[in-house]
């Protein structure tokens, strides 16, 4: 049965259907909750909207690691793998780490560094170059750490499709160690362990961490096996819990489970201040308020990134490791800058690849997923690039960054129900492409000139279904109606406990009916409309659309005029200024109300 829309909204202005996240089992479960607990009937439908069962409500607001962590043993290899790395501590050897150039990779080369540091050890770090190196292990550099004298390399989100570097640094003498998640269909390389949740022969239904959380469970593996040797005094793995929030959100990984543990406690970490380079982005940043996921995931998060991007691709992993307040306050100053310079030439390069995608899409519906190349694109940019074409097209989308021969390297980004990293690492197993692999919302590519059209000709083979698919579901499922007097600090405040809000849990959705759009307002580089919205009893609520002043949304915004009664639909977030706390309303969709 087809629920009837939100509102009676059957198509937005952004060409949505609105409908209740709740169907009629969920709403019956919504009022379970809120008549045998003490939560809100708003409270209950945003956990309802999310799968949470009568008997999991209290629980699910308060989710602690002691309960949701595993035995780090159900791990394939993972006792291997600790009794390898204990075996290191306490011999006192000379390591190297091996991560890769995103938010994933820094932190977890810096919660490995800072484990080793405890112990007196000082591991060499080794970040690749985005351009020059590409992802993951290489030959030269691995005989760069060996002759350095590293007798056993850790990769860390990188190694599993490594085979020939890791038999290489073997070969040499070397022991290495893969710490690891993502996916993988081909037979695994050889080293003395693997660690990764979605390698085949994994059961331990861990599939959904990042590279960090799956690092940390690693070391409390090898604590275990420290402490059964009589070790005492062993680092406080729960104090480093901020840089497995930091990583958990900027991944993007599902926040489900021991994730949700993972960010709840390390942002609680993260707001003492311990970590020296998170608080001094967090200055560079010009943060106000306690930190929350959307500080990681917006301000934090492409900071560090930067210098993977542009700049120097260590610069995040080893901010992050330090504990010297004044070189952290330096390098941060330099990721601010790099990060400034990443926006201007991510603009461009946006703005060029959204009018290419206009005019392949026409006035038709246009290819079902978007594969976009350019010889004036940065190479550190594309997966922004491929994120933004996906935001504004809702489809998959591929940015490739071609360079003087002809060939490339790009990225590309998902949406819910379509995977890229499945269908490019079959594009690899075919030699269609030289490289690539990644998950099922994100992936990175290699192709040599002329694999294009046979590149282009497989992801459509492969996605089209699911693609299509994922289209025609655009609903914009709304968690409940309210008002502008309705959105006050508190409610939000309470709404706040479903959370932490991100991929697997999704951010509630409310519906303003007949409100207004008054004194809009376009701010920033980046074209956001800025306004206030008015409901009837004179309540007032500050609302922002992002990106939006070139689209029709923001042109709505405009152009209706300020007394034009509108619904609008989006997610609620607590600014902070001078001490204060203001609601903003962040502008997912509007429509105008049917005359009746």
């Amino acid at each position: 049965m087809v629920q009837p829309a939100f509102l009676d909204v059957e198509t937005s202005v952004t060409g949505r259907r609105w409908v209740d996240r709740l169907d009629v089992g969920t709403t019956r479960t919504a009022q379970a909750i809120a008549q045998r607990t003490d939560l809100s009937e708003i409270l209950a439908r945003i956990l309802a909207g999310r799968g949470v069962q009568l008997d999991e409500a209290e629980t699910y607001l308060v989710p602690t690691i002691r309960d949701l962590m595993p035995d780090p043993s159900s791990l394939t290899d993972m006792d291997r793998l600790a009794e390898r790395l204990a075996r290191a501590v306490a011999d006192n050897e000379s390591i190297a780490l091996f991560g890769d150039y995103d938010v994933d990779g820094a932190s977890s080369c810096a919660l490995m560094t800072r484990y080793l540091n405890y112990f007196g050890l000082s591991p060499q770090v080794h970040i690749p170059d985005r351009i020059f190196e590409g992802y993951g292990p290489n030959i030269a550099a691995m005989d760069k750490l060996i002759d350095a004298g590293a007798t056993l390399i850790i990769t860390l989100d990188c190694g599993t499709t490594s085979d020939a570097p890791i038999l290489h640094a073997r070969n040499r003498g070397a022991d290495v160690l893969v710490i690891d998640h993502h996916l993988s269909d081909k037979e695994l390389p050889q080293p003395n362990a693997l660690v990764n949740p979605n390698r085949p022969d994994d059961v331990s239904g861990l599939g959904y961490l990042c590279a960090a959380g799956v690092t940390f469970m690693v070391l409390v593996a090898v604590n275990r096996v420290l402490r059964a040797r009589g070790d005492t005094g062993l680092p406080d793995l729960m104090a480093m819990l901020d840089l497995v929030a930091l990583a958990t959100v900027c991944d993007v990984v599902p926040l489900r489970g021991l994730n949700r543990a993972f960010v709840v406690r390390g942002l609680e970490v993260a707001r003492r201040g311990a970590n020296r380079g998170i608080g001094a982005l967090a200055l560079a940043a010009r943060l106000n308020g306690p930190l929350n996921p959307y500080h990681l995931g917006y301000l934090i998060g492409p900071r560090i990134n930067a210098g993977g991007r542009i700049g120097d691709a260590s610069l995040g992993a080893r901010l992050l490791a330090m504990d010297d307040e004044h070189e952290a306050l330096l390098i941060a100053g330099q990721l601010n800058e790099l990060n400034a310079e990443r926006q201007r030439i991510e603009l461009e390069a946006v703005e060029e690849a959204t009018r290419v995608a206009e005019a392949e899409i026409g006035n038709g519906e246009g290819p079902p997923v978007l594969i976009l190349a350019s010889a004036s694109w940065h190479a550190g940019v594309v997966g922004l690039i491929a994120a933004r074409l996906r935001e504004r097209f809702e489809r998959p989308a591929f940015a490739i960054a071609l360079g003087p021969d002809g060939g490339g390297t790009g990225s590309g980004r998902s949406v819910p129900g379509v995977d890229l990293g499945t269908a490019v690492i079959a594009a690899v197993d075919a030699g269609i492409i030289p490289k690539g692999g990644g998950h099922a919302m994100a992936a990175g590519v290699t192709i040599k000139a002329g694999q294009m059209p046979a590149f282009r000709a497989h992801i459509y083979e492969q996605l089209t279904n699911a693609a299509t698919r994922a289209r025609s579901d655009t609903a914009l499922e709304i968690d409940a109606a309210l008002t502008a007097r309705g959105a006050s600090v508190d409610f939000v405040h309470d709404i706040e406990r479903a959370g932490p809000f991100g991929a697997g849990n999704p951010q509630p959705v409310f519906a303003f009916p007949a409100h207004k759009a008054r004194f809009p307002d376009v701010v920033g580089a980046g074209g956001h409309v800025k306004f206030t919205l008015t409901s009837g009893d004179g309540a007032r609520l500050k609302a922002i659309a992002f990106r939006a002043a070139s689209t029709e949304l923001g042109q709505v915004l405009l152009t209706a005029g300020n007394d034009t009664p509108l619904h609008l639909a989006g997610t609620l977030t607590l600014d902070h200024w001078q001490g204060r706390e203001e609601v903003q309303l962040r502008l997912t969709d509007l429509a105008r109300p049917q005359s009746r």
